[in-house]
């Protein structure tokens, strides 16, 4: 799919894939109720997770009042992570950024959904060839498994024992068909860092990995994939380690731009959630309009954190 697709194709395309999502538990009946910041609701929570791009930053900049919103929180002695479905960064370049953009976060307050993939990775079979598609400043000294790079070549996809999908940094309609026709006739295992379809542009959406990884489980029946990320559970249940039991799962609090990926986890988790409206997914849309197509209700929602 090379054009980008509108909002409204995004949204279709998230109601078309969720049977692949985990089960939802019953979803509340109340309508969320519209706040103008988090100062409205700080008392009722002690940890918050914030997605990152639409909620903290668009692009290279910070969202005004988000730094100084996390330091007020800080300072009510809330708990604080970030839990971010970017996978074409190795965790260094994940701190740095921040650090660039002005939060001063702990390491062990950012979670990347790269981080647990490379986490998991250390765990495989060491003879194992990994398939990656990354992004085109990829190296293969990143990972902790041998790994080939993917890209114009048929034999390196048909010489890879299983697939590592980041990015579609540099991924073109090609490779993708390279990519569809080495698993079409060779199936084996794929682990997808990020489970997003699209991300916010100037253009409008640009297509992520989730996006690509549908297509290709549309085209081959009972293709092996391993989602890591939002709304999957091992992004969450890295969080909840590190709080070690000691929060009940109704006093931490979600703060996402999107619907299908941070609302729809949170209630996988039994975690509160609000929907950031005007900088990311869903900015110059209504969000009460989603909210009802979908069924997927935060508790709250605000402009701005």
């Amino acid at each position: 799919m090379t054009n980008n697709p509108t909002s409204q194709q995004a949204f279709d395309r998230y109601e078309a894939v969720r049977h692949r999502f985990p089960p939802l538990p019953t979803l509340p009946d109340a309508d969320p109720e519209k706040v103008a910041d988090l100062g409205a609701i700080t008392d009722l929570y002690d940890v918050f997770v914030f997605d990152a791009y639409g909620v903290l930053n668009v692009g290279n900049a910070p969202i005004p009042g988000a730094c100084e919103r996390i330091e007020t929180l800080r300072a009510a002695g809330k708990r604080i992570f970030v839990l971010t479905n970017a996978a074409s960064y190795a965790f260094p370049k994940v701190v740095e950024k921040f650090q660039r953009l002005g939060f001063a976060f702990r390491d062990d307050e950012l979670i990347s959904s790269r981080m647990i993939c490379d986490e998991a990775l250390k765990t495989e079979d060491p003879e194992i060839v990994w398939g990656v598609v990354g992004p085109s400043w990829f190296s293969p000294d990143e990972l902790p498994v041998r790994c080939l790079p993917l890209g114009d070549d048929q034999a390196a996809y048909d010489r890879a024992d299983a697939i590592l999908y980041l990015s579609t940094e540099c991924w073109t309609d090609h490779r993708h068909m390279l990519l569809a026709r080495s698993l079409s006739e060779r199936p084996r295992r794929v682990i997808a860092g990020n489970p997003d379809l699209v991300a916010p542009i100037e253009a409008g959406f640009s297509v992520e990995p989730g996006w690509r990884m549908h297509d290709l489980m549309d085209r081959i029946a009972g293709l092996d994939v391993t989602f890591v990320g939002k709304p999957f559970g091992a992004v969450y249940d890295a969080v909840e380690e590190r709080l070690e039991g000691a929060v009940a799962p109704s006093r931490i609090v979600m703060m996402g731009d999107s619907l299908h990926t941070d609302i729809y986890g949170a209630r996988t988790r039994g975690w509160a959630s609000v929907l950031v409206s005007d900088h990311g997914f869903l900015k110059g849309e209504d969000p009460l309009e989603a909210i009802a197509k979908s069924g997927l209700k935060p508790d709250w929602i605000v402009p701005a954190i």
